[in-house]
């Protein structure tokens, strides 16, 4: 993709963004979902790593190289015509400049990472550790003159026995980032609990992101709680998973 091309669709993003409260990307992972997905009127789209590595027969947690994982999502944004953003993990032990060119070039426009390091034992980074790594995106975006989305992403609740007890923790973390230049932050796993939700969104200023299911969640609860952007992450490949065995069961010998 051209780079004048990729600039005006890291534009059109970010102005999404700021007209949407919540902004819904569907979470794509092949050129037919990502076409589905468009044509239903969405006008931006994110690919996750879970859906994308399912539909390629490959274990999420990096189970593919960042150069798969760029060969995969070059065609499916090479197939509509709208922004699009990629889960990147950890980062494929990429250093952030390298994340922000390969990223870029494939025609992405937006990125999220997390702090679970896959390659790495699944060992979680430091809040300092992940916000210098949050800033090295945003800075290697800046030198690109791209106004790439930066979704930071935290495990802290995900990972916790009790979720409640890490909010003070998980409010420190997702602050950091925010203040090292992510545009939105993504505190993973406290979809269900409306009060996590509304602390998260009340600490800070940017846009909270929030996983959803298509068929069980509610989007004006989402609206209603404060949340600025939401993507599906697995659900809505789990959710087409259980219609498509619904239609086929009848016709299974």
């Amino acid at each position: 993709m051209d780079f004048r091309t990729t600039v005006a669709r890291a534009q059109r993003l970010n102005e999404l963004h700021a007209e949407h409260k919540p902004l819904v990307l569907p979470t794509v992972w092949d050129a037919w979902s990502a076409r589905t997905a468009a044509d239903a009127g969405f006008p931006a789209l994110t690919i996750g790593s879970h859906p994308l590595a399912d539909s390629r027969g490959a274990d999420d947690h990096e189970g593919q190289t960042f150069e798969e994982v760029l060969t995969a999502v070059r065609t499916i944004i090479a197939a509509v015509d709208v922004p699009v953003s990629v889960d990147l993990e950890a980062g494929y032990g990429q250093q952030p400049a390298d994340l922000v060119a390969g990223l870029t070039e494939a025609g992405g426009v937006g990125l999220n990472i997390e702090d679970t390091v896959h390659s790495e034992g699944g060992r979680v980074r430091g809040t300092q550790e992940h916000a210098e790594f949050i800033g090295g995106l945003r800075a290697a975006a800046d030198d690109a003159g791209i106004p790439l989305w930066v979704n930071g992403r935290t495990d802290l609740f995900l990972h916790a026995e009790k979720p409640s007890d890490v909010l003070d923790e998980a409010v420190e973390r997702l602050r950091a980032l925010e203040r090292a230049g992510a545009d939105s932050v993504y505190p993973v796993g406290i979809q269900d609990d409306d009060d996590l939700l509304t602390a998260v969104t009340g600490a800070v200023a940017v846009p909270v992101n929030s996983t959803a299911h298509p068929v069980k969640h509610d989007l004006e609860r989402f609206r209603r709680l404060g949340v600025g952007r939401i993507t599906y992450g697995p659900l809505l490949q789990f959710a087409m998973t259980d219609a498509m065995k619904g239609m086929l069961g009848p016709w299974a010998p």
